[in-house]
């Protein structure tokens, strides 16, 4: 990382409602990943159709597709610590159906298809309040360490939750239902507990009003240039979505092979997040998040021209490290960029951009495995991804020339300016 620590990267955790957030995400993290796991093992179980597991996907993501750019104009209409709470409620209330529907013993799985449609909506709401939130809950000095901190404890219970929902359904699809219920009961006490005081935009709801972040995103070239940067970069690069069959078929590893090759990108955006804590990135911004994306797609070329498992392992960690460091470096240059008025419906956007990039994604390399061969189809996504890195160092010349982060550089003029002043007189 670019710079010296200028204090412990865990110290914002001294800031009680970030610390109440950060522990309610954690949980509720933990409890959805916990509870992912046992229903597509117990549809699975019931059914037997691959095509059922398909679905599994598709009833969360509709209702998110549909409704994130109102949820956006509520984040900002709204108090976004209680959206936040309520949809930790709404996840609580569909893990309590699945646990009455496992019990129930029906083998009927539309029932499954309905709650994980109130759970997707319910995800649609929490996505652009959850991005928005951070901003108000540290100070503007803190906000960096904040984003580093919130996004390695998400990746460690995305690894851990995944791992523990497998061991409880040793026990049983219930078992899983009651502790990530439980999960959910402290995350939602806990977000009750989190103060985030907010500017509350009173306009209406309006199809206007509802597009504002569209516009904004559209009218600053700085945003528009890192969103779809990770846009078309995730794209491309969507090879994890291959992963089985590259285990199988190319590296010749089993279930449990393939499990830790899930599992790299995960450990290598988790450690890099964390670093990023302790040395947070203040100049050559552009460089760096240019760079990041640039691992990423040079990961993915070596990923696909790789038989060894183990070189293959370390791709996927070099991917998950460069993933982190652009998506860290976004994250700064939204959130710092965007009035708070506004700055839930310009989340959704940026939800818009993550959400369509991963599900298109994984569409596209299934696409162009089918056309040029899996490994070809791998190597292809990796070199389409530094093809667009390259390009957009054209297309957005101040966001790859950015030393400092803007909002740095309008207060260092700031004090030059109030030096002079002070000078002079």
């Amino acid at each position: 990382m670019p710079t010296a620590p200028s204090s412990n990267g865990f110290s914002v955790l001294k800031h009680r409602n970030f610390a109440f957030y950060l522990s309610a995400r954690i949980l509720g993290t933990l409890a959805v990943q916990m509870q992912h796991v046992a229903i597509g093992w117990h549809v699975y179980a019931m059914t037997g159709n691959l095509y059922d597991l398909g679905l599994i996907g598709l009833a969360q993501f509709a209702p998110f597709l549909m409704l994130i750019l109102p949820a956006g104009h509520v984040a900002d209409r709204y108090n976004r610590r209680n959206i936040i709470a309520l949809c930790l409620g709404a996840q609580l209330l569909c893990g309590l159906l699945l646990l009455g529907f496992t019990l129930g013993g029906s083998r009927e799985v539309w029932p499954v298809f309905l709650i994980l449609t109130l759970f997707g909506s319910a995800r649609a709401f929490m996505m652009p309040a959850t991005q928005a939130v951070l901003m108000n809950l540290v100070p503007a000095d803190s906000f960096s360490k904040a984003v580093a901190l919130s996004s390695s404890t998400f990746h460690i219970a995305v690894i851990l939750g995944p791992t523990l929902g497998g061991l409880l359904y040793f026990y049983g699809a219930p078992t899983v239902f009651v502790a990530a219920s439980a999960l959910l009961v402290a995350a939602v006490a806990l977000m009750c507990m989190t103060r985030a005081p907010q500017i509350v935009n009173k306009d209406p709801a309006t199809w206007h009003s509802v597009m504002e972040g569209m516009r904004f995103v559209l009218s600053r070239p700085i945003v528009l240039g890192a969103m779809s940067l990770d846009l078309f970069a995730v794209l491309f690069g969507g090879a994890t979505a291959l992963l089985p069959a590259l285990a199988a078929d190319v590296l010749h590893v089993g279930p449990g092979g393939l499990g830790l090759l899930r599992t790299a990108p995960g450990v290598g955006a988790a450690l890099c997040s964390v670093a990023l804590a302790f040395f947070p990135i203040t100049r050559r911004v552009g460089l760096w998040m240019f760079g990041g994306v640039a691992v990423f797609g040079a990961g993915t070329v070596v990923l696909g021209s790789t038989a060894s498992f183990w070189l293959a392992l370390a791709a996927l960690f070099l991917m998950g490290a460069g993933d982190m460091i652009s998506v860290y470096v976004r994250h700064l240059l939204v959130q710092y960029e965007t009035p708070d008025a506004i700055r839930g419906r310009v989340s959704a956007v940026n939800a818009v951009f993550i959400g369509a990039s991963n599900e298109l994604g994984e569409f596209e390399s299934g696409v162009t495995a089918g056309w040029f061969g899996l490994s070809r189809a791998v190597v292809f996504g990796g070199a389409a991804t530094l093809a667009v890195t390259g390009l957009w160092t054209v297309l957005f010349p101040v966001l790859s020339r950015m030393d400092r982060f803007p909002h740095a550089e309008r207060e260092a003029a700031a004090a030059g300016g109030a030096g002079k002043d002070g000078k002079a007189a």
